[in-house]
């Protein structure tokens, strides 16, 4: 049994993917405390496409962080698919996520000297799979997002749209139940943005993943199941 395993016990598929319950976050710095938010609760159901939307500070990435175990709450609890992650020690938190979550950041974060193929089978190769079936999956990923004949190119050779597709490739290929995407369309125009936000909504819709979006684009953000706004430090 692996350390997710011992630590924590799995809730029926009863409940909701996402449950986060008197979430607090704040920051000391110097005499002052910051606070992003407090006492926050958040449900998100299994198969929603949920967009929370809000100002430059607010507090949207910090959240996402959160749900992945990548940060630690002030207060409070987050519970992703039936298991708890404030408790958890951080190797479990680390294994939790390479099995549980995909996320997709603004800036693609892809390796200049690997090529996309390589790129997206990080993940896979951090579980220890062997690298020839890790690179077979991270080819049927990618031609998933449209990338099957940029396979072998690195990333200084793909358009930025194209190395968004390498990074949701990437996010999806562990077959994630929940799905983070912080501004995945903010660092490209306008049609492209589209494109990419049009190929995760299939994508989510084909395999009843869970996805929670940050986004300052509210017309991406009105074609999600829900919307919420995050001001002042709740969630509306």
């Amino acid at each position: 049994m692996d350390s997710v395993a011992q630590e924590t016990a799995a809730q029926p598929l009863t409940e909701p993917m996402v449950r986060v319950a008197a979430l607090t976050k704040s920051y000391v710095t110097g005499t002052r405390e910051l606070v992003l938010f407090r006492d926050l609760d958040l449900t998100v159901a299994r198969g929603e496409m949920l967009a929370i939307v809000g100002a430059s500070g607010a507090g949207k990435s910090t959240l996402l962080h959160l749900l992945a175990a990548m940060d630690t709450p002030t207060a409070g609890e987050v519970v992703v698919d039936g298991v708890s992650l404030s408790g958890m020690r951080p190797q479990a938190q680390a294994e939790f996520r390479n099995r549980s979550i995909g996320y997709v950041w603004q800036a693609h974060y892809l390796l200049p000297e690997f090529t996309a193929e390589e790129n997206t089978a990080m993940p896979l190769l951090a579980r220890g799979i062997p690298k020839a079936d890790a690179l077979a999956k991270a080819r049927l990923w990618l031609g998933r997002v449209g990338l099957a004949d940029r396979a072998t190119h690195r990333s200084g050779e793909l358009s930025g749209g194209e190395q968004q597709r390498v990074s949701l490739a990437r996010a999806l290929v562990t077959e994630p139940k929940l799905l983070l995407a912080d501004e995945p369309t903010g660092n490209l125009d306008e049609a492209t943005g589209q494109s990419i936000f049009a190929l995760l909504r299939q994508l989510h819709a084909e395999h009843g993943t869970t996805t929670v979006m940050v986004t300052h684009n509210q017309a991406i953000a009105e074609r999600c199941d829900r919307k919420l706004t995050l001001t002042d430090g709740r969630l509306i």
